[in-house]
């Protein structure tokens, strides 16, 4: 009885290890059941990561490849792997997956500690993850942590190791980790952290780069240095370990100090206005998938001429509203016996430069000069040269007394603005209330060259130079006065400049339109009237010409019938335009005759650096000019070939507009831009009904630019704001930038024109010895048949000069 107790009990024993090791098998033939029938069916296809397309943000660059803005939440720089700086890789490797080239993509001994750490403490922990089941997890999988999500992440780990190489599986993790302040990858990492490229970076930095991927919040170099400096010690611990750097190596790199800093995706050229138009356009041609689809925009902005027009405008905006009077301070800083440093720069830390006006805060008023704070602490002194012209402002036409000291101006606490003058000395300004918008082209192709749509692009987003519809005033003219010379009259046709009411059943009431100066000439020449910009004559010629004719013609530059009025205000620019579409109808006249479409983008890019649009617009031939019998009508025969920008008016018309316009420069309303000193540049101003806007055109054979001034809100610039006044010097100052060091491109005069001696006063055709005569161009069809006899009455098919004037409009 007893001998069989012991074997009874080995037999229960055996039965026991026997029925656990079939219980075991069949648990693990259900398990694999499970995951071979359940589990590995769900499994998404790892295939796709051989083609993947990381989410990469829009970017937009100019002309000469500099960086304008980026869109898109994530920022990310692929990188290749051979373009990973060696030092990197091992310090991922020393800190994620030391054992990544050997493991079939699950580390076994990683795994057993996790296990172990759940059966000893019944927490689960995050041990065991290699970087092939970190691809797998974040690729495809969820973050929670499940058993489920686990050996998902061990299945697909192995599957991707199957499908892929080492090398593809991390270059593939190294692009897609997040490492914090939105910026996924390590290549852009390096930037964001550190403003460089990976190849520029330290070991240090690199070991900094390499912790992130843990706890990208909580080991962030920007938010936790303390934790970080940890973090990257363990890092340079581990590759020591490995034996990927000695001790001397770590120890220079544990002791360097954090450089990380946030440093945003470095913008190169301002231009914010064409970005937002490339932004715009890109989500209309590709939905959302424009701002994670790694397009790159190359623009046609050339970024030294948008540095020029953002320059340009701003200057010309402050002066005027300089010009206008002092409004008084931004705010106040109440503090007692005046604020300290500290304080200034507390109150300035929410407030934004605005168009390169910087916020300051005064601290000292002296007799005849001002001490004030800037943002960052720096103690600056504003002389009185930077005080005195600060007259309070009453209206736009009134100004108070001179300041005889500076108190009379600022007052301790006031928060003002303050820029620098061309000496460098400290000014008083004030942001601008006036708007304004530049825009330059390409007269050949009518490629953008530089367009500023407003003051500051984060103060108001809207850009007037293409979304803006003013009244271009005068600054239409020479439209009408090309229509006028297409309909068969010349630069020496007179018209009378004389006082006039008209009652056209399209206008309201009688309508009494004056000149500018309030002055009446008399007969007058159209080359001195558009010199002269001369508001009767434009009107009388309008009703010479036609109103149905003139509609018709102006077609030709681009603008539709429907937005064009059918009364004799027409004559005075009273249609509303956009800058651009200004700019595009006076690049016909700088290009000899050819109707170009304005463009901004050039070409874009897919993440592949494969293009997948390339502009190729038409482009104005001058040596492709063909006249007919010298007429407008059809003077070039069906003649464009592909690629060339069809002709809109002739090449002659183009040449004489453009001849008189240079006479505005040269005597006229434009005499400002002399300055220059250039002898190719031909442009007209415009100013509308109290002076609500001022506008300026003007061109040479290589950039035609427009500028507009006015409010957002239509009311008067002042008095003297005309296009000559308020207009004209911003288009001065960008053309002094644009056309430096360029040879002049001055236009040769076609076949066709003839010119001749005549008499200013009758556009008739003069002797030799002729006193006062000038000399006048005109197509050979439409050159004058009578000759003035200046010792008697002028004579022209037997009509005397009396009947003449008669004739007069």
């Amino acid at each position: 009885m007893q001998d069989s107790l012991p074997h009874f009990t080995m037999r229960l024993l055996l039965r026991l290890v026997l029925g656990s090791l079939l219980l075991g098998a069949a648990t693990a033939l259900a398990a694999a059941a499970v995951i071979w029938f359940y589990l590995v069916p769900q499994l998404p296809a790892v295939e796709t990561l051989r083609d993947v397309q990381f989410q990469v943000p829009l970017k937009v660059y100019s002309r000469d490849g500099l960086l304008m803005a980026e869109f898109g939440e994530k920022r990310r720089v692929p990188v290749r792997l051979p373009e990973v700086p060696d030092g990197l890789i091992k310090a991922v490797l020393a800190a994620e997956d030391d054992r990544f080239y050997e493991h079939p993509g699950v580390d076994w001994q990683g795994l057993a500690r996790a296990a172990w750490s759940l059966a000893t403490t019944g927490e689960k922990t995050q041990g065991g993850s290699t970087i092939t089941m970190q691809v797998a997890r974040n690729f495809f999988l969820e973050r929670e942590k499940t058993y489920i999500r686990k050996l998902n992440e061990i299945l697909l780990a192995v599957k991707i190791e199957s499908s892929l190489d080492k090398d593809q599986i991390l270059e593939l993790y190294l692009n897609k980790i997040f490492l914090g302040h939105r910026a996924y990858g390590v290549g852009s990492a390096a930037q964001v952290y550190y403003g460089r490229p990976l190849g520029e970076l330290t070991t240090a930095e690199l070991a900094m780069i390499a912790g992130l991927p843990k706890a990208p919040s909580a080991f962030n170099p920007i938010a936790n240095p303390q934790r970080a400096l940890s973090r990257r010690s363990y890092v340079l611990r581990r590759m020591r370990e490995v034996g990927f750097i000695d001790q001397a190596e770590f120890e220079s790199a544990d002791a360097q100090p954090i450089t990380a800093a946030l440093h945003g995706f470095a913008v190169k050229v301002d231009a914010p206005h064409v970005a937002e138009m490339v932004r715009s356009h890109m989500v209309e041609r590709y939905g959302e998938e424009a701002y994670v689809s790694g397009y790159s925009v190359v623009t046609s902005v050339e970024s030294g001429l948008q540095r020029a027009a953002t320059a340009a405008l701003r200057r010309g905006l402050v002066d005027y509203t300089e010009r206008h009077g002092y409004r008084g301070a931004e705010g106040r800083l109440e503090a007692a016996g005046g604020p300290s440093v500290e304080q200034a720069m507390e109150a300035l830390a929410g407030t934004p430069r605005v168009g390169g006006l910087i916020p300051a805060v005064v601290f000292r008023v002296g007799e005849q000069e001002a001490g004030a704070y800037l943002a960052g602490g720096e103690a600056i002194t504003i002389p009185w040269s930077g005080l005195s012209w600060a007259r309070p402002y009453i209206s736009e036409d009134r100004r108070g007394a001179r300041p005889r000291g500076a108190a009379e101006v600022v007052a301790v606490g006031d928060i003002i603005r303050v820029r620098e003058d061309e000496e460098g000395a400290w000014r008083l300004t004030q942001v601008p209330r006036v708007e304004g918008a530049l825009v330059a082209l390409d007269p050949s192709d009518g490629a953008v060259r530089a367009l500023q749509g407003g003051f500051d692009f984060s103060r108001n987003k809207f850009n007037r130079a293409v979304q803006a519809k003013r009244q271009p005033g005068s600054n239409f003219k020479p439209f009408i006065y090309s229509a006028a010379l297409g309909s068969g009259l010349t630069p020496a046709s007179l018209i009378n400049d004389a006082p006039v009411v008209f009652e056209d059943t399209s206008l309201e009431a009688s309508w009494r339109p004056e000149n500018y100066s309030g002055k009446f000439f008399g007969p007058t020449r159209l080359r001195v009237a558009l010199t002269k910009s001369r508001n009767l004559v434009s009107i009388r010629l309008l009703e010479r010409v036609g109103i149905p004719y003139t509609v018709r013609f102006l077609e030709r530059f681009g603008f539709s019938p429907e937005e064009l009025p059918r009364n004799l205000s027409l004559a005075l620019g009273a249609v509303d335009l956009e800058p651009l579409k200004v700019a595009s109808g006076y690049a016909v006249f700088a290009n000899g005759g050819h109707r170009v479409t304005p463009y901004f983008i050039d070409r874009v890019s897919n993440y592949r650096g494969a293009v997948v649009y390339e502009a190729s617009p038409p482009v104005a031939c001058p040596e492709c000019w063909k006249t007919i019998d010298g007429t407008d009508a059809g003077e070039v025969a069906a003649d464009m070939m592909a690629g060339l920008a069809p002709r809109a008016i002739s090449a002659a018309n183009a040449w004489l507009l453009r001849s008189m316009m240079k006479d505005v420069i040269r005597r006229g309303t434009g005499r400002k831009a002399l300055v220059l000193g250039r002898d190719d540049l031909a442009g007209k101003t415009g100013t509308t009904n109290q002076q609500r806007d001022a506008w300026f055109s003007g061109f040479n054979g290589a950039m035609v630019a427009t500028t507009w001034v006015g409010f957002d809100k239509l009311a008067p610039l002042g008095a003297r704001e005309t296009g000559g006044g308020a207009a004209l010097p911003v288009w001065i100052d960008f053309m002094a930038e644009a056309l430096k060091d360029m040879p002049s491109r001055d236009m040769e005069p076609p076949e066709g024109l003839v010119t001749v001696r005549i008499d200013p006063a009758t556009g008739l055709l003069a002797g030799s010895d002729f006193p006062g005569a000038i000399f006048e161009t005109f197509r050979k069809a439409h050159v004058p048949t009578a000759e003035v006899d200046w010792e008697g009455p002028a004579t022209a098919g037997g009509e005397s000069a009396g009947s003449i004037t008669e004739q007069l409009f």
